[in-house]
């Protein structure tokens, strides 16, 4: 049975020590199924969120032509320079992927991420309705070509998956990394939630040494676009570890 720490040892921990990234480690990679998880999850309710210091980054919605005013000029200059690559290898410039259509493209935060993995099924669950009005669905991961063949293998995911070596989109969107972004209570609850819905980390993909080198701290997000290269209709950027946005919101921006 898994033995989980008091509300004083966890209060002490999530002070940003020299331990604490191995204690959450811990706690988060011995999660299970009974009594002692819902009474961490209680115990993590106390935390005061005033511990940390969350850079957010709103979500943003609205129409865009060929020059999308939700992307500054640097930005779009910077995606023109970022390949990903699909699970053969090919290299692919990620504005191709919605040069001539539009797409829910949505990024991990690694591949072995449980959260990752409940927002992959999260959008797979409304794919019909993408279908439907002619949306492709991709997801993206900061990663090998490798990792994301193991992905795909793994969630079985209906769209189209692609590795980013480099993490070069995720640079040029300014998407948010840290250790404050990524061990906070209410992604602490979301873990829990996602583990007692079935769904699990890989550790080795979580212990390969591209996500260990940048430790794991990469948040995501998900951005409608196209078609043409430079049209983004809506962003949103993870604030946090598991930081969903409605869904609704998506498909409003996708397929209306």
């Amino acid at each position: 049975m898994a033995c989980f720490p008091s509300t004083t040892f966890l209060s002490n921990s999530l002070h940003l020590n020299k331990n604490t990234n191995q204690c959450l480690l811990h706690v988060y990679s011995t999660l299970s199924l009974n009594q002692n998880l819902r009474i961490y999850s209680k115990n993590l309710l106390k935390l005061s969120p005033t511990r940390y210091h969350v850079t957010t980054v709103p979500c943003a919605t609205g129409s865009a032509g060929v020059g999308s005013p939700l992307l500054s000029e640097d930005t779009t200059s910077s995606l023109d320079l970022v390949k990903v690559f699909d699970l053969k290898g090919n290299g692919i410039p990620i504005s191709e992927l919605w040069k001539d259509r539009k797409a829910v493209v949505a990024f991990a935060r690694h591949f072995g991420c449980v959260l990752c993995r409940k927002r992959a099924d999260y959008l797979a669950s409304k794919k019909n309705i993408m279908d439907a009005s002619g949306v492709t669905l991709v997801l993206i991961g900061p990663g090998s070509i490798d990792q994301a063949k193991a992905f795909a293998e793994q969630t079985k995911f209906e769209g189209e998956i692609y590795a980013d070596p480099n993490h070069s989109s995720y640079e040029a969107l300014k998407f948010v990394s840290g250790v404050l972004t990524t061990f906070t209570p209410k992604a602490g609850l979301k873990i829990i939630q996602s583990y007692m819905e079935g769904y699990r980390q890989d550790w080795k993909l979580s212990s390969e040494k591209d996500t260990v080198t940048r430790g794991g701290w990469q948040q995501g997000g998900i951005i409608v676009a196209g078609p043409g290269k430079n049209n983004i209709s809506y962003i949103h950027k993870d604030k946090e570890a598991g930081d969903d946005p409605n869904i609704e919101d998506i498909l409003k921006a996708c397929c209306s």
